[in-house]
């Protein structure tokens, strides 16, 4: 379908529902996203419990985190465009039950591929909650200042939440035990999907009768299923298996043709290139690679940087996150009212230059560093700086977005998102590892030299999350349009 003809056509009334409530609404699909996103960083600190307990080799454990974000985001396109044609909010309730039985899953596995299969099944229900709840926040609220007010509770919360989790990931773990990481979605799932007939009103796509794209869901799926896969197998401080990555990596070009081929030929694509005329869709896409390649890459890096050279526990690493979760509510709180009375631009060029500074001041930290003079600082630029970026992103990629599109526009900001973590941490951990052999040799099992070791390998991944921030900031500075808070047409240059 069209721009044009998505234009013409009548917009879907919401079905029969509650009355509109739009705080009660904005707070229960930001719980419902916030829940998601949170599963993407609560288990890395729980990591090496889990592994001691469960018997997990290295190799394996990795995959209890990246199957979860594999299947995250491979099946987003493809919830968001079922979302349009079943039913935004049939499909937010299908994700809450599976999310929270998958949950109950994994929290009861007794063996590492229970574990990881459970991963995947929360994984599948993540992708039909965040795509079908940004879609129905989007429906929900009018273009401008009232929906840029919701993009920005979104916005906000999803930043804060990659946050929360690793700090909550450390409390759990070091108190009740890992397997509460899961159990907590059990409850919160199960109830979301009871009350959300009383909260929102169904709504979907006005031309769902016209048929469904299955080739073109088939191909792109199992392509970002595997290019995720893939970029998680260069995640390796040892030899790489360079057979399954190229192979791999040539696999997922040929779906991606087969893909724009059946799309170029589909009556009703899953993915309508005209929707990629509109700048600012394109461009915060772009910038959502890289702004989640630079937040994934902080995250794990900083995690093992303060246990594995500053040797905190679970729990003072979770609690060393807190400065950094509160600065991020606060930058995203300050963005959310920006974006509303100047444009979302420059708020967004701000954000990602805070995020850049604070990445390159972990460059520099020291192996024997203090937290409050050296990892704090860091901590402050980059929570104000993720908090500042994450908000406008949001709605820049929804801006001139129709009801019918809504779907389609959160299906695409997310997988951008997915995808940029992998592809973040995939080069980010590549380029730090690559010096791993000779650095341990250099070292010769002298403790302050392997301690110096380690704490290199960890400034090479710090600087490629400064790369990528600064990269997202001259993308939006080059390609983003500088559009009115109102949602009116660009501004005028010069």
């Amino acid at each position: 379908m069209s721009v044009q003809d998505t234009l013409r056509a009548p917009v879907a009334a919401p079905a029969a529902g509650p009355v509109r409530r739009p705080g009660l609404i904005l707070a229960f699909l930001c719980l419902a996203g916030f829940m998601t996103f949170l599963d993407v960083s609560i288990v890395n600190v729980a990591l090496p419990t889990i592994e001691h307990e469960l018997g997990i080799s290295q190799t394996t454990l990795e995959y209890v985190v990246t199957t979860y974000g594999m299947v995250l985001g491979g099946f987003l396109l493809l919830a968001g465009r079922l979302a349009d044609t079943l039913g935004r909010r049939r499909m937010l309730q299908t994700g809450l039950v599976l999310f929270a039985a998958a949950s109950l899953v994994a929290g009861l596995g007794r063996n590492a591929w229970e574990l990881i299969a459970a991963r995947g099944a929360q994984g599948l229900g993540a992708a039909f909650i965040a795509t079908a709840a940004l879609a129905l926040l989007s429906g929900n609220f009018a273009e401008g200042a009232e929906r840029n007010r919701a993009l920005g509770a979104w916005g906000a919360l999803s930043g804060l939440a990659a946050v929360v989790g690793v700090t909550l990931g450390g409390v759990l773990t070091d108190g009740p035990g890992w397997r509460w990481i899961f159990f907590i979605n059990v409850p919160i799932g199960l109830l979301g999907a009871v009350l959300a007939p009383r909260v929102v009103g169904e709504s979907r796509s006005a031309d769902r009768g016209r048929g469904f794209d299955v080739a073109g869901a088939v191909s792109l799926t199992a392509a970002l299923v595997l290019l995720i896969f893939t970029l998680g197998q260069t995640v390796s401080d040892g030899e790489l298996p360079y057979a399954r990555i190229y192979g791999g990596a040539a696999l997922v070009v040929l779906l991606l043709v087969a893909f724009v081929l059946v799309e170029r030929r589909s009556a009703n694509p899953l993915v309508p290139f005209s929707v990629f005329r509109r700048k600012s869709l394109r461009a915060a896409n772009v910038v959502a690679v890289l702004l989640l390649g630079t937040c994934v890459t902080l995250f794990f890096f900083a995690s093992l940087f303060l246990q594995q050279v500053l040797e905190y526990s679970a729990v003072r690493t979770g609690f060393a996150y807190v400065p950094l979760a509160v600065l991020t509510a606060v930058g995203a709180g300050a963005a959310s009212q920006l974006v509303t009375k100047v444009a979302a631009k420059p708020v967004l060029l701000v954000g990602l230059a805070l995020a850049a500074a604070g990445m390159l001041l972990l460059w520099r930290v020291p192996a024997d560093a203090s937290y409050l003079t050296d990892v704090l600082p860091a901590f402050v630029l980059m929570g104000l700086g993720l908090g500042a970026s994450f908000v406008p992103v949001q709605v820049s990629a929804f801006a001139g977005s129709t009801e019918e599109e809504s779907g389609l526009a959160a299906g695409l900001i997310n997988t951008a998102q997915e995808v940029g973590g992998a592809l973040g941490l995939a080069v980010a951990a590549t380029w730090a590892f690559r010096r791993v052999a000779e650095l341990t040799e250099r070292a010769h099992g002298v403790p302050e030299l392997v301690l110096q070791a380690r704490t290199e390998v960890f400034h090479d991944a710090f600087l490629v999350g400064g790369v990528f921030a600064g990269a997202a900031f001259l993308v939006a500075l080059v390609l983003l349009p500088l559009t009115r808070a109102t949602g009116e047409p660009p501004v005028p240059r010069g």
